[in-house]
């Protein structure tokens, strides 16, 4: 089970500890249910297949992801190659509470070019109580769009692509 909420941003946050960077690839099978696949390249360490399930929902929605090996990757890529792959960097910045915020930039310098972040949480109570920290961390996440209509990955993949 996933559960997260979703916020638009601009840029990178500042003042927080940066966890981890990622560049990715990801393409889209299916959007009704959402089957996905992605890259993904850590700065400074390995590369990942993932096949990746999402039922639909806001808050709270099934995600199952399975690990492949490039070959099936690239297969299934070659099967949606009429569409680019979108393009994001991911960073993720650790957060005072102790929550990790994932900040993603996608498919920069394109057209569409745009910022999103995400919190996880272990529960939905969890997610609907928790609260930013601070004043400039509450501007930062100051546009929620959880659960919004449109405003998903795959939405995006059939807006661009």
């Amino acid at each position: 089970m996933e559960i997260e909420r979703k916020w638009l941003v601009e840029g990178w946050p500042a003042g927080l500890p940066l966890v981890e960077e990622y560049t990715m690839r990801q393409g889209y099978i299916s959007v009704r249910p959402t089957v996905r696949i992605r890259e993904e390249a850590k700065t400074g360490g390995p590369t990942a297949w993932v096949l990746c399930f999402k039922s639909a929902g806001g808050l709270a929605r099934e995600e199952i992801e399975r690990p492949i090996d490039q070959a099936l990757f690239d297969g299934l890529a070659a099967k949606i190659i009429a569409k680019p792959l979108i393009e994001k960097v991911r960073r993720t910045y650790l957060l005072p509470d102790g929550c990790q915020l994932e900040v993603n930039h996608v498919d920069a310098g394109q057209p569409g070019a745009f910022w999103y972040a995400e919190i996880e949480y272990p529960t939905v109570e969890a997610a609907r109580a928790w609260a930013p920290s601070t004043p400039a961390l509450a501007g930062y996440l100051a546009c929620e769009v959880t659960g919004q209509p449109g405003q998903s990955m795959g939405a995006y993949w059939e807006k661009t692509r």
